[in-house]
């Protein structure tokens, strides 16, 4: 298990469901079916999921209830995907977003 995994969080129950196998930028990685997108990546080692809009500050996993916009990343196409509560699926397509993404997504 890596040392990144979340293992309590107040408020959210992480279940570690089987392992799959989702692509953050091209590259292979391995997480847990359902749980959250933005923990399998900080599981990963992934710290930076996104940078500001208009300064292009990095940003985070954060709130990790939706509430903030700190995890929005263009999940199998889709642009402004919080992946605080987007479940990890098998073969995922994972990438951080330029900007503001599409406002049409």
């Amino acid at each position: 298990m890596s040392e990144y995994r979340i293992q309590q969080h107040p408020i959210l129950q992480f279940s570690l469901g089987r392992r799959v196998k989702f692509y953050f930028e091209g590259e292979a990685l391995e997480g847990r079916e359902g749980e959250p997108v933005a923990a399998a990546l900080h599981a990963a080692g992934v710290k930076v999921l996104k940078y500001s809009a208009e300064r292009e500050r990095p940003r985070g996993f954060f709130c990790a209830i939706g509430n903030c916009s700190a995890c929005l990343m263009r999940v199998d196409g889709r642009a402004n995907v919080r992946t605080c509560l987007e479940p990890l699926r098998e073969g995922m397509w994972i990438e951080r977003q330029q900007g503001k993404g599409d406002l049409d997504a």
